[in-house]
């Protein structure tokens, strides 16, 4: 069975995130979005509660599945069982940062490849601080996150207003 990991902190999950796990899924028997803990990024959800968002987002795609993970890709990718790890480019800082990363992870592990899709035109301009960005002052973002997403960041918002 081919497993291929998407990680990424998912602070929240978006459509474009959605695009990349989907195409994905059409390529592997089976995808496991990963969700990294990220505490030194301060994320606006807990880990349980990226991971919950990313679970509903993705329910709808049988060969998908959810994980949080707080330790190396490559560990983390090994006791997957997954050798292939799939990233969403959007522009070419996207490329220098993930060209860094795939770099270091090759000299963690040399059997973890790493595969760049490219961001279709309606996502590449789509990341999760803009979408936080947009929620936190109450901007229309509803065509850029699943209604899971709205819903959890329409709360969090009302949350500090109160």
């Amino acid at each position: 069975m081919k497993i291929a990991l998407v990680p990424g902190t998912f602070d929240p999950i978006t459509n474009g995130h959605l695009d990349v796990v989907a195409r994905a899924s059409q390529l592997f028997d089976h995808v496991i979005v990963a969700v990294a803990a990220s505490e030194k990024k301060r994320p606006l959800f807990t880990l349980e509660q990226r991971v919950a968002l990313a679970r509903e987002a993705t329910a709808s795609i049988d060969n998908v599945s959810v994980e949080g993970f707080d330790e190396l890709l490559t560990t983390f990718a090994k006791r997957k069982g997954a050798h292939v790890v799939v990233k969403g480019l959007r522009a070419i800082t996207d490329f220098e940062y993930e060209f860094q990363m795939t770099a270091m992870n090759y000299q963690m592990d040399t059997s973890i490849e790493t595969l760049f899709v490219m961001s279709p035109p309606e996502y590449m301009y789509l990341s999760s601080s803009i979408v936080r960005e947009l929620a936190s002052l109450h901007g229309d973002y509803d065509r850029f996150v699943p209604s899971c997403v709205k819903v959890a960041l329409e709360r969090r918002f009302a949350d500090e207003e109160a």
